[in-house]
């Protein structure tokens, strides 16, 4: 058994030419079968998801952590590119499991947005039916909660601080072989905390909060909601986790050294485990 954790993208929404949107690949494998499970999908999800040896088709579960566009804009690619790669007439909806709230109607709404694509390619290819969704929407959980569960694996969903955006979740997922968690988009707080409690990784997003106060003051509104790279490595530092993801960079390291400061940020708040730094397609194996 093992399960591997695979940054599909660790870019934001300011664009750069080596980092896709927001994603995070989680694929447990045991027994020679596989199970896919993607967190979100920004831009370009859907070669970063070719890249790791998977693909649309693959996916048993697509989920939201918020309603940012630079965590969505990749979904309708997810969607339309896992129809026309499968040339079955009845192919099952693309599960989606994410918080009550914004991302449910555009969830829902995808396939509408194409139709007139979608009646063409229908046509000419004579299929009956285009692609869907089954959408699971959870309440915004109080604490912690099983949102997804299928063969040994389950996934909880509890809140971060991510305000103004509301609802806004990170993610828990358990395999035999471990625990993963994904902050999601959030400021280092207590809920994290609470979901990342024996987690085997987490994946955080990251903010270099000193070179974001340097930039012009209409731009440091950003410092309100993301997760400052000092104060992440004293959460995981007194929460023992062993393997410590970086990504959502911010700003976006362009040379090593750039990297390395994420590091001596994580350090100096006193995190003593391993810290990646992650790219496009970086990866961590449990166990």
């Amino acid at each position: 058994m093992s399960t591997i954790v695979t940054i599909t993208g660790t870019g934001t929404p300011i664009p750069t030419p080596d980092r896709a949107g927001p994603g995070v690949l989680v694929s447990y494998r045991s027994d020679g079968s596989r199970m896919d499970l993607l967190f979100d999908a920004g831009r370009s999800t859907v070669m970063r998801l070719m890249g790791a040896g998977s693909g649309p088709g693959n996916l048993d579960a697509v989920f939201l952590t918020h309603h940012h566009s630079d965590h969505l804009v990749g979904l309708d690619d997810v969607l339309l590119t896992r129809w026309v790669m499968d040339r079955e007439q009845d192919l099952a909806p693309l599960p989606v499991v994410a918080p009550d709230g914004p991302c449910i109607p555009f969830v829902e709404g995808l396939g509408d947005r194409w139709a007139d694509d979608l009646e063409v390619r229908s046509a000419h290819s004579g299929r009956s039916s285009g692609p869907s969704v089954l959408t699971t929407a959870f309440a915004y959980p109080d604490v912690p909660t099983e949102v997804w569960r299928s063969g040994g694996v389950s996934v909880l969903a509890g809140q971060v601080r991510h305000e103004p955006v509301h609802p806004a979740v990170g993610y828990r997922i358990q395999t035999p072989d471990g625990v993963v968690v994904i902050s999601g988009d959030t400021l280092v707080c207590d809920e994290v905390a609470d979901l990342a409690v024996g987690a085997d990784v987490l994946v955080y997003e990251a903010m270099r909060f000193s070179e974001i106060r340097k930039v012009p003051e209409h731009r440091r509104f950003i410092l309100d909601y993301h997760a400052d790279t000092v104060l992440i490595g004293a959460q995981a530092e007194a929460l023992g986790v062993p393997t410590l993801v970086l990504t959502h960079l911010i700003p976006a390291p362009a040379s090593d050294a750039e990297e390395q400061a994420f590091v001596d940020d994580v350090r100096s708040g006193g995190y003593t485990g391993e810290v990646v730094v992650a790219r496009d397609l970086t990866s961590v194996t449990l166990p």
